[in-house]
């Protein structure tokens, strides 16, 4: 999937904070299919191949419940390898008896349910970029029903649900914003994105190599929404992948001529975007 590889630039992980991580754990592997790669008492990493981790959970001191018309995860959202992977998932969901919504994005044909702590999660499968329209520089994307009847011809006789498969990857984010046009200016001219799509005065889609989006932002809290209390739940940071040092390096660079700040911490380079969402620059 050349979209969440190198040298595109993809949101190659991210961490959540929860209540309870017990409780998170169970649902991340009973429900979602994740294996659990490291754990501590206060935070795990989740895989689904064993080697990588797409996903950590993270259990703050004091922690607090999920805080309403805030700013940071809005969803974040993982992309399947195949159709009948999608198909799979709704039987297992359906069968453990979880709600969840659905939607057909024309590009992408996409699932949404919340974990305990009101973590919204969307799982999806793209459809082949050569079915995907463009307008110039804008791809085409809508919220229609899902056609659960198309989709469940993709499933297997005999083929049962076993877990999140082992090509799945961290698809995209989406984020609460606090307004666009600095928000804007931060993913484009500080990271190189482009916008994709604009979604009226609410909401932006940003991508690299042409992808439908790797980021989506809005302001649906509510435009000057504040940033949550750093013990509640939600999103800890993500992480964006660049292709090498010296694409981090230009980064930093275009970064701090538009007055965004990066600092070292523990060897890894972390910013914040307009709205205190937290980044980490990886490669």
């Amino acid at each position: 999937m050349g979209f969440h590889s190198k040298p595109a630039t993809f949101v190659g992980h991210i961490n959540i904070k929860v209540e309870n991580l017990e409780r998170s754990l169970q649902y991340y592997q009973e429900i979602i299919g994740f294996d659990i790669l490291e754990q501590t008492s206060q935070k795990a990493k989740l895989t689904t191949d064993g080697k990588t981790s797409i996903l950590s959970l993270e259990q703050p001191e004091n922690v607090i419940p999920k805080q309403g018309r805030t700013t940071g995860l809005y969803h974040f959202a993982l992309l399947l390898p195949k159709k009948v992977d999608l198909a799979n998932i709704v039987v297992h969901l359906s069968e453990k008896g979880v709600r969840f919504g659905s939607s057909d994005h024309l590009v992408s044909e996409a699932l949404y349910l919340h974990d305990p702590d009101g973590n919204e999660i969307e799982i999806y499968i793209d459809r082949d970029p050569s079915e995907w329209s463009w307008n110039g520089e804008e791809v085409a994307m809508a919220v229609d029903p899902l056609d659960f009847e198309r989709l469940l011809t993709n499933c297997v006789p005999g083929e049962l649900w076993n877990g999140m498969p082992k090509g799945t990857l961290m698809g995209h984010i989406h984020l609460h914003v606090s307004e666009l046009e600095k928000t804007e200016e931060f993913y484009v001219k500080g990271l190189g994105f482009d916008v994709v799509n604009r979604y009226g005065r609410q909401a932006l889609f940003l991508s690299t190599d042409k992808y439908h989006h790797h980021i989506g932002v809005n302001t649906w809290n509510g435009v000057g929404a504040p940033k949550p209390p750093e013990n509640s739940v939600g999103m800890e940071s993500f992480t964006l992948v660049l292709p090498d040092e010296e694409a981090i390096n230009e980064t930093i660079d275009s970064l701090q001529k538009i007055g965004v700040p990066v600092t070292e911490e523990d060897g890894r380079c972390i910013t914040y975007d307009p709205s205190g969402n937290r980044i980490e620059l990886s490669i």
